[in-house]
């Protein structure tokens, strides 16, 4: 049997899922969660993107971890994400348009990025950027052991002092409760969020949809009624449709 789905490896970042051929194939770089670049997600929906004719890339950012333990997002260096998403742009198999897609804390980075690369005026920004329960501002840093029962010997308290992300070597602009500037990127948004997210209130994606909508801007956007942080079974047939039509019709 023929396979229909092929990795690939981006010399120096990681594995790749595409459609067999030759390619190029539109492309899309996933950023995961809080569950760390270990839990496998990200691989997941990149193998769905690659059923349905892109290669994606599922970057894993997050620092140490293993199989049992999703390890932290601590002053990750946000450049670090510039040079994974030039080098799948530079990738034989990739198509001149590239996307992000980021979900939960992965949405954040999403976020970040796009929008400090506008401000900056960096080349090679996000040609389209879809984020799934994103916060509207900058969070913390998170450490898998302060998750863990207060029983368990591995157990950390968590340290408000820590920060999750850094550009160009400092926290400038990147401290907790600071608003992300998206209204910065020029580019194609999706937005959406579950109704009853118990972990990021959906309130959050709605002052991103109204700060937006006050810039001039027309983002797309989702509500999921009754779904919480990560959708049902249900709720994630209704959202993936809507994420593929997305990309499908901006990359």
């Amino acid at each position: 049997m023929m396979l229909n789905i092929k990795q690939r490896f981006l010399p120096g970042w990681g594995a790749t899922y595409g459609p067999a051929g030759d390619g190029p194939f539109p492309a899309i770089m996933l950023l995961h969660g809080s569950e760390g670049a270990w839990a496998g997600w990200s691989h997941r929906d990149a193998v769905l993107f690659a059923a349905h004719g892109f290669l994606a890339f599922p970057y894993g950012y997050s620092s140490g971890g293993n199989m049992w333990n999703a390890g932290h997002i601590i002053d990750y260096p946000l450049e670090c994400s510039v040079e994974a998403l030039r080098a799948l742009r530079d990738f034989q198999y990739a198509d001149e348009r590239v996307g992000l897609y980021g979900v939960s804390r992965g949405a954040e980075h999403a976020l970040l990025l796009g929008s400090l690369m506008a401000r900056d005026k960096l080349k090679g920004a996000p040609d389209a950027i879809a984020v799934h329960s994103a916060p509207d501002v900058v969070c913390g840093a998170f450490d898998a052991r302060g998750f863990r029962d207060a029983g368990d010997p591995g157990w950390q308290a968590w340290d408000v002092s820590k920060r999750a992300w850094t550009w160009r070597d400092n926290h400038e602009d990147l401290l907790p409760t600071t608003p992300i500037e998206i209204e910065r990127y020029p580019g194609p948004l999706m937005l959406s969020h579950g109704t009853k997210d118990r972990m990021w209130s959906v309130e959050m994606t709605r002052r991103l949809e109204k700060r937006l909508r006050e810039y001039g801007r027309n983002p797309a956007v989702h509500y999921y009624d009754g779904e919480d942080h990560i959708p049902s079974s249900a709720g994630q047939n209704i959202h993936y449709p809507l994420l593929l039509d997305f990309f499908s019709k901006h990359l």
